[in-house]
């Protein structure tokens, strides 16, 4: 299983909208298999195929304290939501940085399984606001986007000092 590796903000390919999943296969299976292995690894809790530059409406999470119940989404529609809360976020794009962001406390998906099954699932909490956060990001969509510009433009340029001085 080849490693994946994740996209770090202000790459333009994060900004690339992702495309639905005609068939479901074998291949979106491996897919998402390698996907929760480079989020398991990083470590995080969500990860979506445009952070590893792949632009297929397809997400992972797992939430659970042990990382032992791994959610596959593909096609994930939010048909309701509900409420709102305030948390503070992170990602595995723009390493080291978390800000407070507002979004539905509920939600309601239409999603595809693993298995090219339909299916809709409610969600609360940290699941809604991970699921919520990985949707963004299939429509290119970051977390940054929720902040000032100025705030943003601080954090993208912080990032690319960090990269500069990995290279």
């Amino acid at each position: 299983m080849s490693t994946l590796e994740i996209l770090e903000f202000p790459d333009p390919r994060l900004r690339k909208k992702a495309l639905p999943i005609a068939n479901v296969t074998a291949k979106e299976y491996d897919l998402a298999s390698r996907m929760l292995a480079a989020m398991y690894k990083a470590p995080g809790i969500g990860l979506a195929a445009t952070q590893v530059n792949i632009h297929k409406r397809l997400i992972v999470c797992d939430v659970s304290e042990n990382q032992d119940n791994p959610l596959i989404l593909i096609n994930p529609v939010i048909r309701e939501s509900y409420g709102c809360t305030e948390s503070q976020e992170g990602c595995l794009s723009i390493p080291g940085f978390y800000e407070t962001i507002t979004r539905s406390s509920e939600i309601l998906i239409d999603t595809i399984d693993q298995h090219g099954k339909p299916i809709s699932k409610e969600a609360n909490g940290t699941l809604a606001i991970c699921i919520q956060h990985e949707i963004d990001h299939l429509e290119g969509k970051l977390f940054v986007d929720y902040l000032s510009s100025t705030k943003r433009q601080l954090i993208r340029k912080k990032l690319l000092k960090i990269q500069q001085m990995k290279d």
